[in-house]
């Protein structure tokens, strides 16, 4: 196995947009996947590698959906546990013109039950890469820990982790979330952060500064994803700006869970960092572009389509301040 992800998925319902009005609600809703750790590891697996999934579902129809959908992704399922009458999670959608929005019904989820015991040790030691976010280890104590303990078992066993802090403020006060995310950002190789939760974290403002303080707390590689601007990378010691791909934006839902998916994918099948940036900004891009966290999510070929048609150039910066 390639990757191996921990954390929830969350049954989408996304708010159809009629005509040229953008909705807040309605009664009209596209029915989808969601859950970042589960959207990363369908964009690894649609990008080519070979992706397992840590998680608790229950045993109602939003678990069996799931199932059904991770064995069409070719996402491995033997280490998810149906729960005797557990109620999977889920989440609306809605969107304006320049955002969207979202309500969440995850409360006593099994998800929110996983715990270290759930965490395969054989499975981490045969991954080569194991991905954890700040979202699995706001939405419960045991599932904080779970998240930790998957991290422990990968530095054990050498193999890469990716964690992106997916800070979400509703889920847990601030001072936890950001010692629990910076001790993550800490225990990782490649850390995942968006400029938004970057500054939050971090209280610089200047994208570089964020940058860097990620930089500081030790990860080999740092991404900074910046949406419409692009993104930063920080590795051995150069920081690289890759430029944004555009397109008509309909719904960026998911999009940075599949930036971290394909990012990973590449890495794994041995892209060059700023490579496997500007890969992984093109399968962001694209994802926006449709409805829905999962849907939208490129396959290899289309991503590798559009860079032949066109590829822009990552150019490098100057050298890290530590």
């Amino acid at each position: 196995m390639d990757i191996l992800a921990v954390g929830e998925p969350l049954l989408e319902f996304n708010a159809r947009i009629d005509g040229a009005r953008p909705v807040q609600g309605g009664d009209a809703f596209t029915v989808g996947y969601g859950g970042d750790t589960s959207n990363f590891a369908v964009a690894a697996a649609r990008s080519g590698a070979r992706t397992g999934y840590v998680t608790r579902i229950g045993d109602d129809d939003f678990g069996a959906a799931f199932l059904r959908m991770w064995e069409r992704e070719g996402v491995g399922t033997d280490h998810v546990v149906r729960e005797a009458g557990g109620r999977t999670g889920i989440y609306f959608v809605s969107r304006t013109e320049s955002e969207a929005s979202f309500v969440y019904h995850r409360a006593h989820s099994p998800a929110s039950r996983l715990a270290p015991q759930d965490i395969p040790a054989d499975a981490v030691a045969r991954a080569r890469l194991v991905h954890v976010s700040g979202i699995t280890q706001a939405i419960s104590p045991s599932a904080c820990d779970a998240g930790f303990h998957a991290m422990e078992l990968a530095r054990r066993a050498g193999a890469l982790i990716s964690y992106d802090p997916n800070l979400r403020p509703a889920l847990w006060p601030a001072e936890r979330a950001r010692a629990v995310i910076m001790r993550g950002v800490e225990m990782c190789d490649i850390a995942l952060p968006n400029l938004t939760e970057g500054r939050a974290l971090t209280g610089a403002d200047d994208p570089r500064e964020v940058l860097d303080a990620f930089v500081r707390r030790g990860p080999a590689t740092v991404v900074l994803k910046m949406g419409a601007q692009g993104a930063l990378v920080a590795h051995e010691g150069t920081v690289t700006r890759i430029d944004p791909h555009p397109v008509r934006q309909v719904d960026p839902t998911g999009a940075g869970d599949t930036f971290d998916g394909a990012f990973a994918a590449r890495l794994l099948d041995g892209a060059p960092v700023p490579e496997a940036a500007r890969y992984a900004a093109v399968a962001a891009a694209l994802t926006t572009t449709g409805l829905g966290a999962v849907t939208p999510i490129p396959h290899r070929g289309t991503v590798d389509a559009v860079l032949a048609g066109g590829p822009r150039p990552v150019r490098p910066s100057r050298p890290i301040r530590r």
